[in-house]
């Protein structure tokens, strides 16, 4: 049986490439990669069982969380599971037919990577169009017929699209990275970090303290805590956390979960995994 691995496409993404590096060190048998438009559908396609894996972006080391993800996997009602997070070090590249920059007249990519090369645009780009697109590879398609625009993508991209590299790295910072989630419908067997979201019953003084003590005072590390609009009324939060312990061995994070599902209004875990390094050159 060929296991379906979900990822942002077209082919030659950043989230193609971490699903290309999970698949090669945690998968032994066959397997195929399956591209999707954007980051809900890719989500959308494991909840279904379109797919076994799903591999989603989730935080970028200078532009922060990924909101289409933390929205997503809240909304769905599947009981998502994280199997693994990646980390790929990320370095853009500006492709372009274009001979000169003099020439170039609008760039394309994500709106994350567009924010992760502003600096490097404004200096040597200033005249140009930043359009937003729904992939970094999804202007690489037509790129060959468009003499005055440039794309943002890496160079593995260029390589698939044979599309030529005008300037590289691009990217304001050099340790620009990017944490991807390996999802599918079954736990991790182990872990060293547990990840989960919630929502209070009510806005009040002292609410998200309460939450939070639940784990400080037993002597857990949060890692990360993330807000995001609840979309039901203005001011009104939920939080995504990471806990830097395996709720399958930690009795102290298993009696912190048991205090905040009295507490809170919705609790969702979703399980405990351990962090990949991924070889640089993918990206």
């Amino acid at each position: 049986m060929t296991l379906k691995i979900a990822h942002l496409g077209p082919a030659g993404t950043y989230a193609e490439a971490a699903a290309l590096a999970y698949a090669k060190t945690e998968i032994t048998g066959a397997f195929c990669l399956q591209p999707y438009p954007n980051i809900a559908r890719t989500l959308q396609a494991v909840a279904s069982e379109e797919v076994t894996l799903a591999i989603v972006p989730v935080e970028n080391s200078i532009e922060g969380g990924v909101t289409m993800t933390a929205d997503t996997i809240w909304q769905l009602t599947a009981p998502l599971q994280i199997q693994q997070a990646i980390v790929l070090p990320i370095h853009h590249a500006l492709i372009s037919v274009a001979t000169d920059l003099s020439q170039i007249e609008t760039v394309y990519s994500h709106p994350q990577a567009l924010s992760q090369c502003q600096q490097w645009l404004q200096q040597h780009l200033p005249q140009a169009a930043r359009i937003a697109d729904s992939s970094t590879t999804a202007a690489l398609t037509t790129l060959s017929t468009q003499p005055h625009a440039a794309a943002i993508s890496s160079v593995r991209a260029a390589n698939l699209y044979e599309l030529p590299i005008l300037v590289h790295p691009i990217n304001d910072y050099p340790d620009n990275q990017t944490k991807f989630w390996a999802i599918s419908l079954q736990p991790a067997l182990l872990g060293n970090c547990t990840s989960m979201a919630f929502s209070l019953r009510s806005n009040a003084p002292g609410g998200l303290m309460t939450a939070l003590g639940y784990f400080a005072n037993r002597g857990l590390n949060l890692s990360r805590i993330e807000s995001r609009p609840s979309k039901r009324s203005l001011g009104d939060y939920l939080f995504f956390i990471d806990i830097e312990t395996d709720v399958n061995n930690c009795p102290a994070l298993k009696s912190a979960l048991a205090d905040l599902d009295a507490y809170a209004e919705i609790v969702k875990n979703f399980g405990s995994y351990y962090t990949t390094i991924i070889d640089p050159t993918l990206s």
